[in-house]
């Protein structure tokens, strides 16, 4: 069975939208380049696989553009090839080395978890959400970034009940960034 690893950067107030937070730099990215090799399928909501598509995915040349440093193409890479998961009410197709997740979001990503493989990767704001109150996500990888936002979405805003989390693993970037590593804590004997 895969586990559901929600990771997202996150600002000290709580704000994740993409562009709160420091601009990525070569340690980040090396971070999140393993992170995402750690992967055998992503799942997205639309906005966030739009968001996604639009900056890593290999144009048609088979050259990645010139905006793109040395240090970003492995993670660019890592991601283009990963199989993808779209959960979507208002797409009718999706490309991109990836597929429409149908039905009960519940069950489908039930089905993804049951899969064999290494782990399944969710970012975004809305789907994790949903994933969170149906206790689907079995880690949590927050980077917490020293900036304050003052204003955007934050993090699993609206949560319907309170999850309670365990330490896993802690790393200090030299940015400052403190990539942390939680599993949820499972009540019940």
């Amino acid at each position: 069975m895969r586990l559901l690893r929600y990771a997202i950067n996150v600002t000290l107030d709580g704000c994740c939208h993409h562009e709160a937070g420091l601009p990525p730099d070569e340690e980040s990215m090396s971070w999140w380049t393993r992170e995402m090799q750690r992967a055998d399928a992503v799942l997205f909501g639309r906005v966030t696989y739009e968001m996604m598509e639009s900056a890593w995915r290999r144009p048609a040349t088979g050259r990645w553009p010139d905006w793109m440093q040395p240090w970003e193409t492995p993670f660019a890479e890592a991601i283009d090839r990963v199989e993808k998961h779209v959960v979507s009410s208002t797409l009718d197709a999706v490309d991109w080395n990836a597929e429409l997740v149908q039905g009960d979001l519940g069950q489908a990503v039930r089905r993804l978890k049951e899969q064999p493989g290494e782990g399944l990767f969710v970012g975004g704001v809305q789907l994790p959400l949903a994933l969170a109150d149906r206790g689907l996500i079995d880690e949590y990888v927050f980077l917490v970034q020293p900036v304050l936002a003052g204003h955007g979405p934050t993090l699993l805003s609206g949560l319907r009940e309170r999850v309670h989390l365990e330490p896993v693993d802690r790393q200090v970037l030299r940015s400052g960034t403190v990539a942390q590593r939680f599993r949820p804590v499972r009540s019940g004997g």
